[in-house]
Order: C-alpha cells, then sequence, then structure tokens
C-alpha cells in the first residue's frame, strides 16, 4: 500500500522543486523558508554510499564533534568508578554509577541519550548487549574509554556518530532549524568532509552515490554532489 502523507506535507512539497538538484546553502535556505511545525524541527542528512558494509574494510563508521552542536541537551549516563567517576561528573554526566547503574539498566531504566563506559567496566557491561543494541558502549565511537571526562565533554559539546546501515546508507541529525543557515553549513562541512576522508583505500567505483537534506517534517531534497565535496572542502571530483 503506498504511504499517505498528511495534507500538510503536501502543501509543503508543492513549494519545492524535488526534480532539481541543489545546493548545500539552497536546501538549507528552502527547508528553514518551508517548514511550518509547530516544534523547532531537525536538520537530517541522509547519504547513500557504493560501499559493501559486509566487507570489514568498507563498514564506514566513526564519529565527529559539530562545531555548532545539536541545539539540544544530550543526556548522558556513564558506568565508572573510584577517579573516573568523579571526572564523569566533573565533565558534565547526568548520571553516573557502577554495577547498580548496569542493574538498573537491565531492570529496563533507559533515560540517556548515549552510555559511556570505562574500559575496566566493559565486563560487567558486556551483559547488557542485547538490552542496550546498537547503543551498547564501544571504543570505535569513543564510548568505551578510559577518559571518560573527555568523552562526557564531546557528547555535551555536540559529538555524533556516523555509521552506513545494511542498505549503504548514512543518516546523522545536523542541527536545529532556527540555527543561522550558516551554522548549518559548518556543521554540513565538519561531518560531509570525515565521511569523504573514511573512504576505503582499495574501493572500486562510486564511493559518493546522492546526499539528501531535509527536516523533521519536510521533504528531502537531493544535493549535487558536486557542491557536496566543494562545500566539504574536497576539490577533486574524483569518484
Amino acid at each position: 500500500m503506498a504511504k499517505r502523507h498528511s495534507r500538510r506535507f503536501m502543501d509543503v512539497l508543492k513549494k519545492v522543486t524535488r526534480a532539481k538538484l541543489w545546493t548545500v546553502h539552497e536546501a538549507i535556505d528552502t527547508l528553514k523558508q518551508i517548514s511550518s511545525a509547530k516544534f523547532d524541527e531537525t536538520l537530517e542528512i541522509s547519504i547513500r554510499l557504493g560501499v559493501d558494509p559486509r566487507k570489514a574494510e568498507e563498514n564506514i563508521r566513526g564519529t565527529v564533534v559539530l562545531p555548532n552542536g545539536l541545539g539540544k541537551a544530550v543526556n548522558v549516563a556513564v558506568i565508572a568508578k573510584g577517579e573516573a567517576a568523579m571526572e564523569a561528573e566533573k565533565a558534565g554526566a547526568d548520571r553516573v554509577g557502577g554495577e547498580d547503574l548496569v542493574d538498573e539498566i537491565a531492570a529496563g531504566w533507559s533515560d540517556f541519550d548515549v552510555l559511556v563506559a570505562h574500559v575496566e567496566m566493559m565486563k560487567v557491561v558486556g551483559r547488557l548487549g542485547r538490552t542496550l543494541g546498537p547503543r551498547m558502549p564501544n571504543k570505535k565511537s569513543g564510548t568505551a574509554t578510559e577518559d571518560v571526562g573527555d568523552a562526557v565533554r564531546q557528547l555535551k559539546a555536540g559529538k555524533v556518530e556516523y555509521r552506513v546501515d545494511r542498505q549503504s546508507n548514512v543518516s546523522v541529525p545536523l542541527g536545529k532549524l532556527s540555527f543561522e543557515s550558516q551554522k548549518l553549513c559548518e556543521n554540513f562541512q565538519v561531518l560531509m568532509g570525515a565521511v569523504l576522508a573514511a573512504k576505503p583505500s582499495g574501493l572500486k567505483g562510486i564511493y559518493l552515490r546522492q546526499v539528501y537534506l531535509s527536516s523533521s517534517m519536510g521533504p528531502g531534497l537531493r544535493i549535487d554532489v558536486a557542491n557536496v565535496r566543494d562545500v566539504a572542502g574536497e576539490k577533486t571530483l574524483a569518484a
């Protein structure tokens, strides 16, 4: 059955030319102009990559700190003991605990956006694998670390994770539509620069296939890949 959109969405759709290729600046300005939601929508980027995530070397994943943050408070819980726990508290963690916190999470407590764990606690945290799923702390995302204080500070400052899914797509929030356009462009530049830099050295074929920008309640606007590379600071148009 075809997906049915609301009248509001269809009215918004009439205001844009979806068939065109947009520049990053055009798309951001347009999404800001046509927004009619009763809340501050989030600008989101969706990237289609020419990789096979089943291959370890093509399983694109990493983190970046967006220079202008996400425009929302990030609730960070930390599993640590002793000095590490005190460092997490000083850094602004919303909740800090040891085995007691692990037990609470296992029992269903989940009032956090990101869970950070000191590496020495990972043996205890390991039993939360099924409960946490993709929210499980890990070294690649920097959420399983010896420096929990620094991890908390980065997350509070706007650190986001980008990760290719099974369909070779990457989706990441870039901030609130209420941000100045230039600040959203700067967040785009940093995120996209990191994704481009993560291109596997041995990859054959086109790496960056499609890029879309959308808002929480708005349409997806396809961005000109050449403009994406230019904004991200990559001067070459090679695949």
